[in-house]
């Protein structure tokens, strides 16, 4: 069915007129006339009555218009939504990314974007995941793009292989403990200092799992694994509780009053964070340009000034 047909109805419906609706539509009589013949012929019915030159609804008409008013009507909003997707200065966009980037990069890559007065009309929606489960929601489409760490033994080639990553920070790694913990006065601790009290550890569903059994083995230390927890808050959380110490991401904007971090001193393993798009992937220009924001955000005010977070 021709959809301009369904709009030449339409407006023949509302000036229930020939020649008056064919100059609305910017078309010939004859034109218009064809078109609602090929369209009374597809449906089987009329969908006008004529008398001479008098043009009125029929009864089938009646019963047909509501339906093409309201589905036309969705199509013109639909058309109007793409549109504003295709403006770099209005649309939504969806980013996923790892719990320990929420805490400072996050709200600072925002707010640094939403400085530009044509950033305003743009919104966000923000998904915090595991690297894993990030990535497959990124094949997916459910994302724009995401920022996280990657750990290639755990990932699904099959997955990955359909992402593109763009490392753009690296994140130091600190030790946490209670501010009146025997190691709290010291200005830096190893990582053999530490293995001895009892461990707030990551579980294997934490994408930083994997980066801090590679800091214990790298010093040939094994860790006092006490807790399990799956992120840096219920961490904290439970160091704040004094059920333990542990190694997490670097938190400065931690409130060090009941919780110290501690740098370690003979370390330099760093938790490493990437921009993750899939693989010939359709942006808006909204979406391109916060992508191309971020990229030269942390190139600026990290990687430039030899600078980790």
């Amino acid at each position: 069915m021709n959809l301009r047909h369904l709009i030449f109805f339409r407006e023949l419906a509302k000036t229930q007129h020939m020649s008056k609706a064919a100059e609305n539509l910017g078309i010939s009589q004859p034109s218009l006339s064809y078109a609602m013949d090929n369209l009374e012929k597809q449906l089987g019915v009329p969908l006008f009555n004529r008398e001479g030159r008098n043009i009125k609804l029929s009864r089938f008409g009646e019963i047909y218009l509501p339906y093409i008013n309201s589905g036309l009507e969705q199509i013109e909003h639909g058309n109007a939504i793409l549109e504003q997707s295709l403006n770099k200065d209005e649309g939504n966009i969806k980013l996923g990314y790892n719990n320990s980037l929420g805490h400072q990069l996050i709200p600072r890559l925002v707010a640094g974007f939403k400085q530009d007065d044509t950033a305003q009309k743009i919104s966000f929606e923000l998904t915090k995941e595991h690297a894993n489960e990030l990535f497959g929601r990124l094949v997916a489409e459910e994302f724009d793009f995401g920022l996280s760490t990657r750990y290639k033994k755990s990932e699904d080639k099959s997955i990955t292989d359909q992402l593109t990553f763009t490392p753009l920070i690296e994140q130091e790694i600190k030790v946490a403990v209670p501010i009146d913990h025997p190691l709290a006065d010291q200005t830096s601790v190893s990582v053999s200092e530490i293995a001895k009290y009892p461990q707030i550890y990551f579980s294997k569903n934490s994408e930083l799992r994997q980066l801090i059994d590679s800091i214990f083995k790298k010093a040939k230390s094994t860790p006092n694994i006490k807790l399990e927890v799956e992120d840096e808050d219920e961490a904290i959380g439970f160091i704040q509780y004094y059920q333990g110490i542990s190694l997490i991401p670097n938190m400065p904007q931690l409130d060090q009053k009941q919780i110290k971090l501690i740098p370690l001193k003979d370390n330099d393993i760093k938790c490493q964070y990437y921009l993750v798009l899939k693989n010939n992937t359709f942006l808006t220009p909204a979406v391109t340009r916060f992508k191309d924001f971020i990229i030269e955000y942390c190139k600026v005010n990290y990687t430039d000034k030899n600078k980790i977070l």
